[in-house]
C-alpha cells in the first residue's frame, strides 16, 4: 500500500510485471475510487462546460464520453478529464485525485451566472475498473440486460453489475479494451468480488488479477498516455504534450486560456513529447536529462522497464529538431550516457 493524494492505494498486490501481463493476455481489476466525480447539471451545463474546459462538451451526446483537459488562462494544463454526458442536463466529469479541488473550484467560479449547478460528487462514487482483452467476456454474465456490445469505445450506459446499480463505460488508461464500473461506495465490495470470482472461478479461468497502481503506470507508459505531474502540468499546453487536437477553436464563444492557446498553436510548442526506447538494462527515471551530442536537449518525464517489449522505456520532453536523423540520443543515468532510441508513441498498440 502507499499514500496517495490523501487515499491509501494498493501499489501492487503480488508481482508488478505479472498484473501487468495479465492485463495485456486477460484481464486486471482496478479499484479507482480515488478518482475525482464532479457533476455538473442544469439546462446550461453544457455551456458552462465549453467555457471551462478547452472541449466542446455541449455537442456530446447522451451516453458518451469525451476525453479533455481544463486549461489555466496562461493556456498550462491544469488537470486532464474525461465528461462523461448522463443526460441532456447532466455531465459527469472525472478528475485526477491529486487535482479534484482545484478542477471542482475551477469549473465552479467558471460556472458562475449560468443555470447550472456544479458539485464535488466523488463521496457519492466508487470506481472498479477491469481491463484487458477478457474484460467483456468476464463481465457480460455480470450486466443484467446491459448489451456490452453496443456500448462502443468512450461510451457508457446506466444498468447493474451484480444485481447493483452502475454506470458502465467503456473507458480505461491501459491501451486495452475493458470497462470502468461507477457505483454507490456501499456496492463496491459485493461488485469487486463478483467481477474477481467471474474471472478466477473454475468455470471460467479466465486470468484476472487484482492490479495496482504500478502495473496501471507501466500500462498507460506503453500506451503513451500522458500522468499529470509528468508529462503534464500547468508549465504545460496540450501542444507541448501532443494534444493540440482536444483544444476546439471552432466551438462558439470564448473559453478559458483561448488567446494563450491559440498563439501557442499559431508559435509552435517550445518543446515536444517523444518516447525512448533505452538501449541498455538500466533505467531512464522522471528528471533524468535527454543528451544529444553529450549536450541536454530534453528532460525524462516517465521511464520504467516495459514488460510487454522487454527493454526500459521512457517518454521525454524535447527541444525541437532533436530528432534520431541529426543526433545521438543518451540519457544521463547516474553520471553515465546511455544510448536511447527515438520511438513514436504509443511504444504499444493492441490488436483490434
Amino acid at each position: 500500500m502507499t499514500s496517495f493524494a490523501g487515499w491509501q492505494m494498493p501499489l501492487r498486490y503480488t508481482s508488478e510485471t505479472a498484473e501487468h501481463l495479465a492485463v495485456r493476455r486477460a484481464a486486471g481489476l482496478f479499484d479507482l475510487s480515488h478518482m475525482g466525480e464532479i457533476t455538473v447539471a442544469g439546462p446550461e451545463a453544457g455551456a458552462a462546460l465549453d467555457y471551462a474546459l478547452v472541449g466542446n462538451l455541449s455537442t456530446l451526446r447522451p451516453g458518451r464520453a469525451r476525453y479533455t483537459m481544463i486549461c489555466a488562462e496562461d493556456g498550462g494544463v491544469l488537470d486532464d478529464l474525461i465528461v462523461y454526458r448522463l443526460d441532456d442536463d447532466e455531465f459527469l466529469v472525472i478528475a485526477n485525485a491529486s487535482n479534484t479541488a482545484v478542477v471542482f473550484e475551477a469549473v465552479r467560479d467558471r460556472a458562475a451566472g449560468r443555470d447550472a449547478r456544479v458539485t464535488d460528487a466523488t463521496g457519492d462514487y466508487a470506481l472498479v475498473a477491469i481491463q484487458g482483452p477478457e474484460a467483456a467476456g468476464i463481465l457480460a454474465p455480470l450486466a443484467g440486460d446491459l448489451d456490452l456490445d453496443a456500448i462502443r469505445y468512450y461510451a457508457g450506459a446506466f444498468g447493474e453489475v451484480a444485481g447493483r446499480r452502475a454506470w458502465v463505460a467503456r473507458t480505461g488508461y491501459t491501451g486495452e479494451d475493458g470497462f470502468e464500473v461507477f457505483c454507490r461506495p456501499e456496492d463496491a465490495p459485493h461488485i469487486w468480488d463478483a467481477l474477481a470470482a467471474g474471472g478466477t472461478g473454475a468455470d471460467t479461468g479466465a486470468g484476472l488479477v487484482p492490479a495496482g497502481l504500478a502495473a496501471r503506470d507501466t500500462l498507460r507508459l506503453e500506451a503513451g498516455m500522458p500522468l499529470y505531474g509528468n508529462e503534464l502540468g500547468p508549465d504545460v499546453t496540450p501542444f507541448e504534450a501532443g494534444l493540440g487536437r482536444v483544444v476546439k477553436f471552432d466551438k462558439p464563444g470564448e473559453f478559458v486560456g483561448r488567446e494563450a492557446l491559440a498563439a501557442r498553436a499559431a508559435s509552435g510548442p517550445a518543446r515536444r513529447l517523444a518516447g525512448l526506447t533505452i538501449q541498455s538494462r538500466r533505467i531512464a527515471r522522471h528528471g533524468y536529462p535527454v543528451l544529444a551530442d553529450g549536450k541536454a536537449y530534453g528532460t525524462v518525464t516517465s521511464g520504467a522497464p516495459s514488460p510487454t517489449l522487454g527493454v526500459p522505456i521512457a517518454m521525454a520532453y524535447l527541444e525541437p529538431g532533436t530528432d534520431a536523423g541529426d543526433h545521438v540520443l543518451s540519457v544521463g543515468i547516474r553520471g553515465e550516457e546511455v544510448p536511447a532510441q527515438l520511438t513514436d508513441l504509443p511504444f504499444y498498440r493492441r490488436r483490434q
